[in-house]
C-alpha cells in the first residue's frame, strides 16, 4: 500500500497543477477532460498489481546448492530467471559465468547503523544472494565501449584527481579512499552521488553547447543525457533527475515554456515507480525526491536581496532548503551533520560547475584537458580537506516517533511560510514537537548491547545519565562495524573502556576507539610485560591522556549507580586467557558476569553468587563455561559473541551444558547485535 499511497499522492499533486492536456500529453498524448485524472489512478493500480503479483523466481531454491549460468556485471549476475547478487571472495571480474554455491536471502543489518543488504537489494528488485563457492566456467565479455571512455576520463591525471573525476562523472567512488570521508565531513557527500546537481550542470552545458541548433537543441540535449545515463547506469537519484530534465526540455521544445518543479517532480515519481516500484525503498531516491521537494516548497517563498548579497543568500538558502526535509534521514543513516555544509557548498559548488562539464568533455578528448582538470581537481580536494575539519553535529538512529515529531514540528513552520498560520503560533507548535522529542533522551534508561563484531567480543553497557561502558571491542578490522554501531546508538564518548585481556579478537579495535572517542578511563588487568597489544593499548591511552586503572581480584569501581566487582585475576596466573579480567557488573537488581576468555581451571577460584546474565567465556569454547560455574552462578541468560570461525565455536558441549542448566542462549552469529533492557 505504500507505493500506492505515495504514488497516488504524487500524481494528484501533479494533476492539481497541470492542465489535463499537459498531463495527458506527456503521458498518453490525448486531450481529455479533468476527470481523466482517474486514468492516472488506474495507472497506479498497475504498479500495485506489479508488486502484488510478481513472483520471486528464486523462492523454491533458497537454501539449496545450485548451479547457475549468467552474465556478471558489477557484482550482479543476470540470468534468464532474474537478477542475483553474487558474494565471492575475492570479487569476480565481469564476464560470462557458470557458478555453483548456496542461494540465500539477503542479510538484514547486523548492528545498529550497520549496512542493510536486504533493503538495498530489495530497492533494486533483487531477492536472493548467490554465495558462490566454485567457478565452473568463465569467459570474458566482448570489449565494452564504456571501458574506452573510462580510460579517456583518467588519462594524464594524478590518482587523487582521477578518483575525484571518476566519482563526479561516473559515480565511481571506490578509489576515493580518505577523500570520500572528507567530503562527508564537509557536508559535500551529495556532490559525489550522481543526481540533480550533475544533471542540472550538464543540461545547462549541453543546451549552451548546442545553441546553434535552435529549438532542436532541447531534444539533442535530452539525447545526450540519455547517453550519459546509459554510460553510468540507472542509479535511482540520477534516473529521477533525468526524467525531470526530460520534462523540462520537452516543455521547452514544444513551446510551453518552463515546467514548474512540483509537477515535474510528481510526474517523475510516477514514471519511476511505474518502471521500478521498489525504487521507493532506495535511500538515494528518498533523499533525492525529498531534497527537491524541500527546495520547491521553501525557495519560492524566500525574500530576494540585491547584488552580491542575493548570490550568497541563494547559495546558502538552496543548501538549507534541500536539507530541511532530509535532515532526519541524514542523521538516522549517517549519524552526523557537518555544520560547515552551507559554507562548503558556497565555496565548492562553483568549482564543480566547471569540473563536471570538463569531465564530460574529457570522456571524448582524453588527455587534452588533463592540465586544467588537474589544477581544478587539486583545488577542490584541498578545499574539501580543509573544510572537513569543521564541527559536526552527531546523532544516533532515530525511531519512527522521532521522524513523526520532526515533520509535525516542521509542518506549522511551512504553513507560516505560506501565510496560513501566524509565526507565533507556528513557533509554539514547533517548539512543542521539539520538546516532546527531547524528553525521552532524559528519561532513566539502562541496557546492555552485545554487538556483532564477527569472531570477537564487544559489549556496551548503557546507564542513566548517558553513561557508557564498553567491554572489549573485537579485532582491528571490525572497528568500522563497531564505530557505526556506537554512532548509531548516539555514543559520543565512553566513561569506561574495559580490556579483559590483550588478545586481538577482544582489544584490537580498542586502539582506534581510544583515538576516535573521548574515553574517561581505561580498565585493564595487571600489566603484561612484552605483550604487544597490551603495550600498544597503554601507549595509546597515555598519548590521549586517558587514565589507566589496573584491576584484579578484590578491586571495585562505582559508576552511575552501578558497581563493578572484580573476581579475577589473582595475579599469579601464567597463561594469557587465565589472566582475563573477570567481574560482576551490578546495577539495581541485575547482575552480569563477564568472563573474558577465562578457562575452566580458574572458574573454580571465583567467589560464587547468583547472576542474571552470563557473558559466555571464550566465544563458547569447550575450555570455558564449566559445570562449576553454571552450578554456582546459576545464570538465566547466556550471551555468546561469536562469528564464522574455524575453531568450532560455540562448542556443542557448551551449548548442551547451558541447555542442561536451563540457561537461555543468545548468539551474535545468529541474531546479530543483541539488546537486553536493564529496567
Amino acid at each position: 500500500m505504500i507505493p500506492f499511497a505515495l504514488g497516488a499522492g504524487a500524481l494528484l499533486g501533479a494533476l492539481s497543477q497541470l492542465t489535463p492536456w499537459a498531463f495527458l500529453g506527456l503521458l498518453a498524448g490525448l486531450g481529455l477532460p479533468q476527470s481523466a485524472r482517474w486514468l492516472g489512478l488506474g495507472a497506479y493500480a498497475l504498479i500495485i498489481l506489479h508488486l502484488g503479483l510478481a513472483k520471486d523466481p528464486w523462492d523454491s531454491q533458497i537454501g539449496r546448492w545450485v548451479r547457475i549460468e549468467g552474465t556478471l556485471r558489477g557484482g550482479f549476475l543476470y540470468t534468464p530467471q532474474g537478477r542475483l547478487y553474487v558474494h565471492h571472495f575475492p570479487n569476480l571480474q565481469d564476464g560470462r559465468y557458470v557458478l555453483e554455491g548456496h542461494l540465500l536471502r539477503p542479510l538484514s543489518k547486523r548492528n545498529p547503523g550497520g549496512f542493510d543488504q536486504q533493503t538495498w537489494l530489495h530497492s533494486l528488485g533483487v531477492t536472493a544472494v548467490l554465495r558462490a563457492q566454485q567457478v565452473v566456467h568463465y569467459e570474458p565479455l566482448p570489449p565494452d565501449p564504456r571501458q574506452w571512455l573510462q580510460k579517456q576520463l583518467v588519462a594524464g591525471l594524478s590518482p587523487p584527481v582521477a578518483a575525484l573525476l571518476a566519482a563526479l562523472t561516473l559515480g565511481e567512488r571506490r578509489n576515493l579512499g580518505e577523500a570520500y570521508t572528507e567530503f562527508q565531513q564537509a557536508g559535500l557527500a551529495h556532490t559525489l552521488a550522481l543526481s540533480g546537481l550533475h544533471v542540472a550542470i550538464l543540461t545547462g552545458f549541453f543546451v549552451l553547447l548546442l545553441h546553434p541548433l535552435g529549438r532542436w537543441r532541447y531534444p539533442a540535449a535530452l539525447l545526450l543525457l540519455l547517453l550519459y545515463l546509459w554510460l553510468v547506469g540507472p542509479q535511482p537519484s540520477l534516473v529521477r533527475a533525468v526524467i525531470m530534465a526530460g520534462f523540462v526540455l520537452t516543455g521547452l521544445f514544444i513551446g510551453r515554456g518552463r515546467v514548474a518543479v512540483l509537477p515535474a517532480l510528481s510526474l517523475a515519481l510516477f514514471v519511476q515507480l511505474l518502471l521500478e516500484p521498489r525504487t521507493l525503498f532506495s535511500l538515494s531516491a528518498q533523499l533525492s525526491y525529498l531534497a527537491v521537494l524541500g527546495m520547491a516548497l521553501v525557495l519560492p517563498r524566500l525574500p530576494r536581496l540585491e547584488g552580491w548579497k542575493q548570490w550568497v543568500w541563494s547559495s546558502v538558502s538552496v543548501t538549507l532548503a534541500a536539507q530541511i526535509l532530509i535532515l532526519p534521514l541524514l542523521l538516522h543513516h549517517f549519524h552526523q551533520l557537518p555544520l560547515v555544509s552551507p559554507i562548503a557548498n558556497l565555496l565548492v559548488l562553483p568549482l564543480l560547475s566547471f569540473l563536471v562539464p570538463l569531465g564530460f568533455l574529457k570522456l571524448l578528448v582524453g588527455g587534452l584537458l588533463a592540465g586544467p582538470i588537474e589544477i581544478l581537481g587539486s583545488l577542490v580536494l584541498g578545499l574539501v580537506g580543509w573544510l572537513s575539519n569543521g564541527p559536526l553535529l552527531r546523532w544516533g538512529e532515530i525511531p519512527p516517533v522521532g521522524f513523526a515529531l520532526y515533520y509535525l514540528g516542521l509542518l506549522p513552520l511551512l504553513l507560516a511560510l505560506y501565510g496560513r498560520l501566524h509565526w507565533e503560533h507556528a513557533a509554539g507548535l514547533a517548539a512543542t514537537a521539539a520538546l516532546a522529542s527531547i524528553l525521552p533522551q532524559h528519561l532513566p534508561r539502562a541496557e546492555l548491547w552485545q554487538l556483532d563484531v564477527g569472531q570477537g567480543d564487544a559489549t556496551l553497557v548503557r546507564l542513566p545519565g548517558r553513561v557508557e561502558i564498553l567491554v572489549d571491542g573485537g579485532r582491528d578490522w571490525a572497528y568500522p562495524r563497531l564505530e557505526q554501531a556506537l554512532r548509531a546508538l548516539g555514543v559520543d564518548d565512553l566513561d569506561l573502556l574495559i580490556a579483559t585481556h590483550p588478545d586481538g579478537d577482544h582489544v584490537g579495535a580498542q586502539l582506534k576507539v581510544i583515538r576516535n572517542f573521548p574515553v574517561g578511563a581505561l580498565v585493564t588487568g595487571p600489566r603484561v610485560r612484552g605483550a604487544t597489544l597490551d603495550d600498544a593499548l597503554h601507549l595509546a591511552a597515555r598519548q590521549r591522556g586517558v587514565p589507566v586503572f589496573f584491576a584484579r581480584r578484590g578491586s571495585q569501581l562505582t559508576l552511575a549507580g552501578a558497581r563493578l566487582r572484580f573476581l579475577g585475576p589473582q595475579g599469579d596466573e601464567v597463561e594469557d586467557n587465565e589472566r582475563s579480567l573477570v567481574f560482576v557488573l551490578e546495577y539495581r537488581s541485575h547482575k552480569i558476569l563477564f568472563t573474558g576468555d577465562a578457562p575452566v581451571s580458574v572458574e573454580v577460584r571465583w567467589p560464587t553468587e547468583r547472576v542474571d546474565i552470563l557473558k559466555v567465556g571464550h566465544h563458547g569454547s569447550e575450555s570455558s563455561t564449566g559445570d562449576y560455574l553454571l552450578q554456582h552462578f546459576r545464570p538465566k541468560l547466556a550471551l555468546i559473541g561469536v562469528g564464522n570461525n574455524p575453531y568450532g565455536h560455540p562448542s556443542r558441549v557448551v551449548l548442551e551444558r547451558l541447555n542442561q542448566y536451563g540457561v537461555q542462549i543468545r548468539r551474535t552469529d545468529i541474531e546479530g547485535a543483541i539488546r537486553i533492557p536493564l529496567p
